[in-house]
């Protein structure tokens, strides 16, 4: 099992944004989270990514108890195990797509030359071989997703995380980013955990968790 929750929850003072949630995730499969605006999506996604801390339960990853891990612990999973994808993109302004995909290989040390075969193969992947040198403002909204997708899986995580990263983007945009995604967990083996509230996305998962009120309806 890649990810497994139990009994989370998440309370604001009176707010109770995650309420007693619990589930499993099989390794290399796909899985929307769905819910309307203010259901606990990105709370949930953000306990599991260690973001922030349960009121109560556990989150394993990879046989990992993410809620025992120290801030040393837990950005040693977040280089080795697990990465995000946020709907904002979140690059580096300054640094080239090539650049902004290695980054994450540089911190790990990764020789030079190993670093520079990875992201090209990830800038292939995405389909951005020929704007390896461009910086982020010079690309496209859809184009900048497809750069941080591709950082997001240059370390070879586990489990990928995205929390509605179809969301800055129009629709037709959105379906070819959602359509890549669906195409990393076949080829890289990566598990995608995505919250979000498209349909398309919805039928490329393999399976869908419905959250409302902070609680699970349908797993």
């Amino acid at each position: 099992m890649i990810l497994s929750v139990r009994g989370v929850s998440r309370s604001f003072g009176d707010v109770h944004a995650v309420q007693d949630v619990t589930f499993d995730v099989e390794p290399g499969t796909m899985v929307a989270l769905v819910g309307r605006s203010g259901s606990g999506k990105t709370t949930l996604l953000n306990l599991i990514g260690g973001l922030d801390r349960p009121s109560a339960g556990t989150v394993v990853v990879d046989g990992e108890d993410v809620t025992g891990l120290d801030e040393d612990g837990l950005s040693r999973l977040r280089r080795e195990k697990l990465s995000y994808i946020f709907q904002t993109f979140g690059l580096i302004p300054v640094l080239s797509a090539a650049e902004n995909i290695g980054a994450p290989l540089r911190l790990a040390r990764t020789p030079a030359a190993d670093r520079e075969r990875r992201v090209k193969l990830l800038l292939d992947l995405v389909g951005l071989g020929d704007h390896a040198e461009q910086r982020p403002g010079e690309l496209s909204g859809g184009q900048q997703q497809r750069v941080a997708i591709a950082r997001s899986l240059a370390a070879s995580p586990r489990l990928l995380i995205a929390d509605e990263p179809t969301g800055q983007l129009d629709a037709e945009t959105g379906r070819s980013v959602m359509a890549l995604l669906r195409g990393v967990v076949e080829s890289e083996g990566v598990t995608v955990l995505v919250a979000t509230h498209d349909p398309l996305m919805m039928a490329l998962a393999d399976r869908v968790i419905q959250i409302s009120d902070g609680r699970l309806v349908e797993c």
